[in-house]
């Protein structure tokens, strides 16, 4: 049985850039339900509460129970707004569910027993992790939480696509039906590439060698001196 994830909210009748304002200052949360049919409804949060609740991953992926001065409708969130600098919220849109319609969603992959994988015991092995959420189609009923990926048999030069994920009955991934190169890359262990040297012995001679282009010095300087005179007679 799915987690249920509460939220509780209340009506709001002022609209206006100036209304949200003064809600904001008074510890409040400016928000919108829409979709399914009906009209939109403006509805306001406690921003403490609802601040806790957005810490948790599936406060943006899984299906809500939103409550509404005690009335209960299935939603998810579709957009929110952040201040720039500081730890607030500002505004969020939430979508109304139809439970009889498929609904697309992005997922959090949970990366599991990395620590006991043959290349996570490998000296020089970097795993990566290239995604870390997927767009799934399913019914709301059926919409999981997260989706694990086992990474206890990943050893080195391994590499896992969204095709090697287990999608729980009636989840599926809209992108592998657009054809084979749209099976990203999920997790990879490759070796690290060390850089090499160049060898003390060939770094001195080069340093040594003269510049391109440039006048060999004249052999024997003292023996050059000696011939000056000798070109005089």
């Amino acid at each position: 049985m799915a987690t249920i994830h509460e939220i509780t909210a209340e009506r709001r009748a002022d609209q206006g850039k100036g209304a949200s304002r003064r809600l904001r200052r008074a510890g409040k949360v400016p928000a919108v339900i829409y979709g399914a049919g009906q009209a939109a409804e403006n509805i306001q949060f406690d921003h403490l509460k609802l601040s806790l609740a957005a810490k948790h991953d599936w406060f943006s992926s899984a299906i809500l129970d939103l409550l509404v001065d005690g009335n209960r409708q299935k939603v998810l969130l579709r957009d929110v707004q952040k201040h720039p600098v500081k730890p607030q919220l500002l505004h969020l849109d939430f979508l109304r569910i139809d439970e009889s319609k498929p609904v697309r969603v992005y997922v959090t992959i949970r990366f599991l027993n990395k620590e006991k994988s043959p290349a996570a015991k490998t000296s020089g092995v970097v795993i990566s992790h290239n995604i870390t959420e997927v767009e799934v189609s399913c019914l709301p009923k059926d919409l999981p939480e997260y989706i694990d990926l086992d990474l206890g048999e990943l050893a080195l030069g391994d590499v896992l696509h969204l095709s090697d994920l287990k999608l729980p009955a009636g989840v599926e991934i809209p992108e592998l039906k657009l054809g084979k190169e749209y099976d990203h890359t999920i997790v990879s262990a490759q070796a690290v590439r060390e850089e090499t040297e160049e060898a003390p012995a060939e770094a001195a001679g080069a340093e040594g060698a003269p510049a391109a282009g440039a006048a060999a010095p004249a052999a024997g300087g003292e023996a050059a001196k000696a011939a000056a005179p000798a070109e005089k007679k």
